[in-house]
């Protein structure tokens, strides 16, 4: 294997004294877990926060094998990290993509939409400029794994439809694609809907 493109970096974690595996969204080959050498070094630990669009040289020698990712910044979410709601949002839309998605099974249209709406959440005034962006890639990646979508696209401008939407939404996610999770994923979209609640008549 041998793939350079662009990603997402959806998730990481330790391994070792200075590595990390990290999970990366891309294109052509969907989700790829990947050992990054020196990934908790000063470097490239801001390099490969959630949210992060890289550039990413993966190579693996045999099937089988975890891959080894060089990894360049194109993109930081970074500045974004220290406000409460872009930073639910971010750290939820990544959590959801590295947990639901199968490892090695593209989903272009996926990829176009996670890098679309975390420029959406970067760049919007307020959450009321991206929440529904947000309701539209839960929806997608529903679709893209073979489930049922329970809820239609509520006006933008109505902010309690945008809430109920949000509320009818969650119960699909929990049910399908993350059914299988170890840990409560569900506890980052949680603490976004809190956070969403406290913006005008939510």
């Amino acid at each position: 294997m041998h793939l350079r493109a662009p990603a997402i970096v959806c998730a990481t974690r330790s391994h070792g004294e200075t590595a990390a595996i990290a999970r990366l969204l891309t294109a052509e080959a969907g989700l790829v877990g990947a050992y990054v050498a020196g990934g908790r070094g000063r470097q490239l630990r801001p390099v490969l926060l959630p949210g992060n669009l890289v550039e990413a040289d993966i190579r693996a020698r045999a099937a089988g094998q975890l891959p080894f990712a060089r990894i360049e910044l194109v993109t930081s979410r970074g500045p974004w990290l220290s406000e409460p709601l872009p930073a639910a949002a971010i750290a939820w839309a990544t959590a959801l993509t590295a947990t639901a998605l199968p490892e090695h099974q593209p989903f272009p249209p996926l990829f176009a939409a996670l890098a679309a709406l975390l420029d959406a959440i970067t760049v919007s005034p307020s959450a009321r400029g991206w929440t529904v962006a947000l309701l539209g890639y839960e929806v997608l990646l529903l679709r893209e794994l073979g489930f049922g979508v329970p809820v239609g696209r509520p006006d933008p401008a109505d902010w309690s439809a945008v809430l109920a939407a949000f509320d009818r939404l969650g119960p699909a996610l929990a049910r399908n694609p993350l059914a299988h999770c170890r840990t409560d994923v569900m506890a980052a979209r949680d603490s976004l809907r809190a956070r969403l609640a406290r913006i005008g008549g939510g």
